[in-house]
């Protein structure tokens, strides 16, 4: 049924975007579609009593359990809702009495809810729910359980719920494996292991126990029979706390470091959550290099989120460390203090394995040679067949989808180079000078990568000059990473962290020396191109003397091309009209003189005049006489 999934799922979708305010309002409007897809809706009646759901129901239709499940987010919704914007509210004194009252009872509500759920799910013959369904139901119950006892401050009530519910769902996670257990982890981390870190802190209870002996102290065994079933095929989840710091986050058997090397200096680990932390690194770390060997045409992206696997206890031995020195600052202990000087060197060790790390999983997401080499992908071609039956021609990647991809690697090495910049303030760095040397070499490493990507979002742009200058930054860059010292941290086969090859580093230089003389050839065509289509322009363009309505937009006057010298005979436009007024007073060549002229002239010659009949004058108009 994917229980967890589901609220989980919700959760993420609406708090993306909005707070629990917004969120119960999606919640309103999904229930309102689920009643109406169940026929259960009260058509406008508000006040209507609805039918109980029954087990028979949830075996016809697991619809009634999200019913349920979505009744029950609500409500919770409501009470977050109103104890986060009491929190934001300066003007008030926090959470009053009344207002308190009233998020106990929407936990309350929910609770009740989720606690019918679980009823109805224990009738597996009538339900058809599955031993997992049951067992996620009950840890949201707790969860739920525990949020009220967090409210009211009844501290070890809160600690036995939310240590039940750890319980389920470290065994749940278990079941389905490390692939699909993310969901488990990220509620764990979101909410529960903080609040139960809470509870014991207002519990007086030190800080050097960790979660898992919390849990073996305060989960209710007697008469649970959730807690018995989770047991059944998980026994070591309530081992006694000596056998249970032998164990890694996964179950099995881990040994835990008695000391801690770094860059020539070895310091015992007197703190025993320090070294637990360690050594489920340690075993997370095994654990992710077999998967890679196994998976090696596996895709980068889920190669990286195998390193997760390996990040999350790195960052548990980072807050171990820094819990047990907060301890020793507050009893009054000195940075002189041998215990401080080992702590604060481990400090630096285990923050600079979390920095490998991470760099480690931005390179397996740039691709190979950290990004150096940068292909067209293939475009993902439907399966459906053609209408015409003809095969399908494979397409090119777009240039959006490439200038996206490049967008992607430099966020990756803008995250990988704030990395290397972090590495700078941990302890004892500043006045390590070789150890400097080989941070700053590894940083024009990267650097380097990151002006290669943008260069090649500016060449696909078509701004070849911008990309040639980035590309000769990219090689300075690339000629410091050489001078490179030997990696400080140990060397992982098969797994790509912070230390970088050298033949690596030789192949980008080249490849950038190369690049930056074919561009610098491209820009030097460019120019020539531009300087005679220049000349062109200027050679077929009008004198000055014709173009003075037009103002030079590069503020320089062509004096070359004043006037056009010497002159050339041009059709000039008149007005036709002029042409017929004037062809009855010009004489033109081969036109026959008329009597007004001849008489001007004196050359009038006499002809016998003949009589003609004279015709008689039209009178009025059209030659109608009166």
């Amino acid at each position: 049924m994917d229980i967890t999934r589901f609220i989980v799922s919700q959760r993420d979708k609406a708090l993306l975007v909005g707070d629990h305010g917004s969120y119960r309002k999606q919640l309103s409007r999904r229930l309102l579609v689920v009643r109406k897809k169940l026929n259960c809706s009260s058509k406008g009646r508000k006040y209507t009593p609805k039918s109980p759901i029954t087990a028979e129901d949830i075996a016809s239709n697991h619809e009634y359990v999200h019913l349920l499940l979505l009744t029950a987010e609500r409500a919770w919704a409501l009470a977050m809702y109103m104890k986060a914007t009491h929190a934001a509210d300066s003007n008030t004194q926090g959470t009053t009495g009344s207002t308190k009252r009233h998020i106990v009872s929407k936990l309350q509500r929910a609770s009740s809810y989720a606690a019918h759920l679980v009823a109805l799910l224990q009738d597996t013959e009538k339900s058809g729910a599955s031993t997992e369904s049951v067992l996620e139901a009950r840890a949201y119950q707790q969860s739920l359980q525990g949020a009220i006892h967090f409210e009211k401050k009844a501290w070890e009530q809160c600690l036995q719920s939310y240590s039940e519910t750890r319980l389920l769902y470290i065994a749940l996670a278990r079941s389905v494996g490390t692939k699909q257990d993310d969901v488990f982890k990220d509620l764990l981390a979101g909410t529960i292991d903080q609040s139960m870190r809470y509870a014991a802190y207002q519990l007086k209870l030190p800080r050097t126990i960790s979660l898992e002996m919390i849990v073996a102290r305060y989960v209710q065994r007697a008469d649970n029979r959730y807690v018995a079933e989770a047991l059944k095929s998980n026994p070591d989840l309530l081992l006694e706390p000596g056998l249970a710091a032998k164990k890694d986050v996964q179950g099995e058997l881990a040994d835990t470091p008695k000391a801690i090397t770094w860059r020539s200096r070895t310091v015992k680990l007197e703190d025993a959550t320090t070294a637990q932390a360690l050594a489920s690194v340690a075993a997370a770390e095994r654990k992710l290099a077999s998967f890679l060997d196994a998976n090696q045409d596996v895709d980068r992206r889920a190669k990286a989120a195998a390193f997760d696997d390996v990040l999350i206890p790195s960052q548990d031995a980072v807050d171990a460390v820094k819990t047990a020195i907060d301890e020793l600052t507050a009893e009054g202990v000195t940075q002189g203090d041998p215990r401080m000087q080992s702590l604060q060197i481990t400090r630096t060790a285990v923050n600079y394995n979390l920095v490998e790390w991470r760099v480690g999983r931005n390179r397996v997401l740039c691709g190979e040679q950290d990004g150096a080499t940068f292909e067209s992908q293939s475009v993902k071609q439907p399966k459906k067949p053609r209408a015409d039956g003809k095969p399908r021609v494979a397409q090119e990647e777009s240039t959006g989808r490439k200038l996206t991809r490049l967008k992607e690697m430099v966020v990756l090495y803008d995250s990988t180079l704030q990395s290397l910049d972090s590495v700078k303030g941990f302890p004892g760095v500043a006045a390590d000078q070789p150890f400097l040397n080989e941070i700053h070499a590894k940083k024009a490493y990267f650097s380097s990568l990151r002006c290669l990507a943008i260069a090649r979002s500016h060449t696909l742009h078509g701004n070849k000059r911008n990309a040639l200058a980035l590309l000769a930054r990219a090689a300075e860059l690339s000629s410091r990473a050489m001078t490179s010292s030997p990696p400080t941290g140990s060397v992982t086969e098969g797994i790509p962290k912070l230390e970088i090859d050298p033949a690596q580093a030789r192949s980008l230089k080249d490849l950038l020396d190369r690049s930056v003389l074919q561009y610098r050839a491209l820009v030097e065509l460019e120019d020539l191109k531009s300087e005679t289509s220049k000349q062109n322009a200027a050679s077929r363009s009008p004198p000055m003397i014709e173009r003075l309505d037009e103002y030079p937009t590069e503020g320089v006057v062509d004096l070359t091309n004043l006037v056009t010298y010497p002159p050339n005979l041009q059709l000039i436009p008149v007005k036709p009209i002029f042409l017929d007024t004037a062809w009855n007073y010009i004489d033109y060549p081969g036109r026959p003189k008329k009597g007004t002229a001849a008489a001007l002239d004196g050359e009038a010659e006499e002809t016998p005049s003949r009589a003609e009949p004279k015709k008689e004058a039209k009178k009025g108009w059209f030659g109608f006489g009166r």
